[in-house]
């Protein structure tokens, strides 16, 4: 077993004895990033330690770092530089997070999922998301509205088909519609203004067709039979002298009466 150790203290541990953490942010791991980093360190070594703490006499958890403890054993070394946190399971969820949103490469979604997590978890304002993370709250604030998208859209973001200024428009849109809209980002290869003027189209709807003025040729001749009969009338005439003579009443005696006065 390992003796007691210091806060903060650096150690060569074994890469066996460590196991993932629980409050890993990250939920996929590029497999050609992670082949690059393991031959970086095939060949330089671990630069910048991973953040563990002790979970037993002999075993550790990752709270900052998992990247780099898969890319070690990629590399076929059997131990990597770590820095022990004696830390209760509040306090590991807190660094983990904010650990892994300053220093790891997330892509948007998993930082949004991240520090919407940090909040809920210990009931903090935006503002105070911000200040633990370094960010500012309009970061923090932008990043955590990325949850409220489509899961496909959510998808497309996190593969990066679209990057965060197309979600970012694409959000103004109802759920049902930011999909659609995402794939036609994709596929047109919009950019972020093209995509913000697609967005606006899509809010504005289907242009409404303007009906055509009546003249007031027509409006004498509806008035006029309209006193002959007794009744509102509608003339709908079109450009090429056809058209419909269109009755209203309201009542069935209404219609006889307006019978009685053609016959």
């Amino acid at each position: 077993p390992e003796s007691a150790v210091r806060d903060g203290e650096l150690r060569h541990i074994p890469v066996d004895l460590i196991q993932r953490g629980k409050y890993q942010p990250r939920t996929d791991m590029n497999e050609e990033a992670l082949g690059e980093l393991a031959a970086s360190i095939k060949q330089q070594g671990v630069m910048q330690p991973i953040v563990i703490r002790p979970i037993s006499a002999d075993r550790y958890e990752i709270i900052a770092g998992e990247r780099r403890w898969r890319a070690t054993q990629l590399a076929g070394l059997d131990s990597i530089p770590a820095i022990i946190k004696p830390v209760a399971d509040d306090a590991a969820i807190a660094m983990s997070l904010i650990e892994n949103i300053q220093r790891e490469n997330l892509n948007p979604i998993e930082e949004a999922v991240a520090l919407k997590r940090l909040q809920d978890e210990f009931e903090l304002t935006q503002q105070q998301v911000a200040d633990a993370v370094g960010k500012s709250r309009a970061t923090v604030t932008n990043l955590m509205r990325l949850i409220n998208l489509s899961l496909d859209a959510r998808v497309m973001l996190e593969r990066g088909d679209i990057e965060m200024g197309h979600a970012r428009a694409i959000l103004a849109l109802p759920q049902d519609q930011q999909t659609s809209a995402a794939r036609s980002v994709v596929g047109g290869g919009l950019s972020v203004r093209q995509t913000e003027a697609l967005v606006r189209r899509l809010l504005a709807g289907p242009a409404k067709k303007l009906s055509a003025p009546v003249s007031p040729d027509i409006r004498l001749l509806e008035q006029t039979v309209a006193e002959k009969i007794g009744a509102k009338v509608v003339l709908q005439h079109n450009a090429k002298g056809s058209g419909k003579l269109v009755l209203k009443y309201n009542t069935l005696d209404e219609l006889d009466g307006i019978i009685a006065h053609i016959k």
